[in-house]
């Protein structure tokens, strides 16, 4: 309700959107101040008259899609109080950062891990599990079966977290298509890393209208009340539009606002994110200055012994995403990080990905149960889940929400909760000591995080922080 009536949209604004619709023979269905949303419905020649473009059915191998042909545009009165029109264009949006693992020849080494095993050898808090947490899951396809839950929550000796699907846009709970793996991937990682948080799977359209509302809805419930997001979806900036990455960023400021810590995947396709043009890209959301990226490791162990750890980078199955943001400039809590100018022509200095990193190499990858079946995966996907429940651990110890914290991990002191990876590379860039565009700061030292977020919280740092919304439209 405070950030409603601080932050929130301006009555007066959503007054003149609703008489515009009016105007336009368009309904208003629901107007949200919090997340200062209006979302209209009309008929297809309606939509067109109200915001000025074509609208056409198109089909793209086996899947069809709406689009839009024109700038939107809107009288000025209007357009001053609208930051984006999101819903006109239903095409798939963004990709699911996960790597299913081939077939793996014998090693003496261990090859894969379930969850709790990588949370051990990472040093994650004991004596907490998450109790009084909610960890919001965001899913754009695909689904899960309640009976792979409890087979491999059983197998791994521990009760079946409470799960609770979210419709958002008609989205729901689809099992039965290839996104699966990256559903059941998100849900037992973070279940198995903090088994007593309560996991809510916020189902939507992969849209950029549906992503933008499964986050929004995700960090404003205040049923739920997540106190930490895991998103493991996302694509290159250049296949995003402007006001769509300005409308999920403001989104994401939300959440730093609100106290809620975001852990984006930062993709799985090393330095060019799956573009083919010869240039270094980085994945959004992950690239917003509000998201922590979470990057990829190779992880060996033996005995229960971490062995070596070097960025993921396997021709086959892919790498760490990370790099220099094309569109966000470089935030101050990176000012002595040491990020380097993007590789690209004109060496632009901006917004470092990722920040954190984990074990995403699907030869190293997680133990998972997926449609009835027992598989490794791996992908980024796996590292915004582990360090999902990572927070939810941090926070029930600390007693709070840790929120936004992104100036204390990138405090002077803070190095000591990180293992640096100084080996490897994901094409344009390569590990070195400190921050890097493969792994950012490291993988984590658990226990050394949360005395870093109990530190950070005594100063002030965190939770609603300064990157919070100032009041807006």
């Amino acid at each position: 309700e405070d950030f409603a009536a601080t932050h929130g949209a301006d009555p007066s604004d959503l007054a003149t959107v609703e008489t515009f619709a009016g105007e336009h023979g368009l309904s208003v269905v629901r107007a949200d101040a919090a997340q200062r949303t209006v979302v209209v419905a009309g008929s297809a020649a309606a939509m067109t008259t109200a915001f000025g473009v074509t609208l056409a059915r198109y089909r793209a191998g086996d899947a069809g899609f709406r689009g839009r042909s024109g700038t939107v545009s809107l009288p000025a009165s209007v357009a001053a109080v609208v930051e984006a029109v999101m819903g006109l264009d239903d095409r798939p949006q963004v990709v699911p950062q996960f790597r299913v693992r081939p077939a793996l020849q014998a090693a003496a080494l261990q090859s894969s891990f379930d969850a709790p095993q990588v949370a051990t050898l990472y040093s994650f808090p004991t004596g907490v599990d998450g109790t009084g947490q909610t960890i919001a899951i965001l899913e754009l396809g695909g689904g899960y079966h309640a009976a792979d839950l409890d087979a491999y929550f059983s197998r791994l000796g521990l009760k079946t977290p409470q799960v609770t699907p979210v419709s958002v846009d008609h989205g729901r709970n689809q099992p039965g298509n290839p996104a699966d793996g990256e559903v059941e991937l998100d849900i037992e990682v973070a279940g198995s890393v903090a088994p007593g948080a309560h996991l809510a799977v916020y189902f939507a359209p992969n849209t950029d209208r549906g992503f933008l509302d499964a986050l929004s809805t995700a960090v404003h419930d205040a049923v739920r009340k997540p106190s930490v997001v895991s998103i493991s979806w996302g694509g290159p900036e250049n296949a995003w539009s402007q006001q769509a990455m300005a409308a999920l960023d403001a989104a994401l400021q939300d959440a730093a606002a609100l106290g809620v810590t975001v852990c984006c995947a930062s993709g799985d396709d090393g330095s060019s994110d799956r573009v083919s043009d010869g240039l270094a890209h980085c994945d959004f959301p992950a690239s917003s200055p509000h998201a922590l990226a979470c990057g990829g490791t190779k992880l060996e162990a033996t005995g229960g012994k971490l062995v070596s750890e070097t960025v993921w980078n396997e021709p086959a199955d892919g790498a760490s995403g990370g790099g220099v943001s094309d569109v966000f400039a470089l935030p101050s809590y990176q000012a002595g990080a040491g990020v380097p100018p993007s590789a690209n022509p004109g060496s632009r200095v901006g917004r470092g990905v990722p920040d954190v990193a984990g074990d995403a190499d699907p030869q190293t990858g997680y133990n998972v149960t997926v449609d009835g079946q027992q598989t490794v995966i791996g992908g980024t996907s796996a590292v915004a889940p582990l360090w999902a429940g990572l927070i939810a651990l941090c926070n029930q110890a600390l007693g709070r929400s840790a929120g936004y914290i992104h100036p204390m991990l990138y405090a002077p002191t803070a190095s000591r909760g990180f293992t640096d990876i100084t080996s490897g590379s994901n094409g344009a860039y390569s590990a070195r000591a400190g921050w890097d565009a493969c792994t950012g700061l490291g993988t984590p030292v658990g226990t050394s995080i949360l005395a870093t977020l109990r530190a950070g919280l005594a100063r002030g740092a965190g939770a609603s922080s300064s990157a919070g919304r100032t009041p807006g439209r």
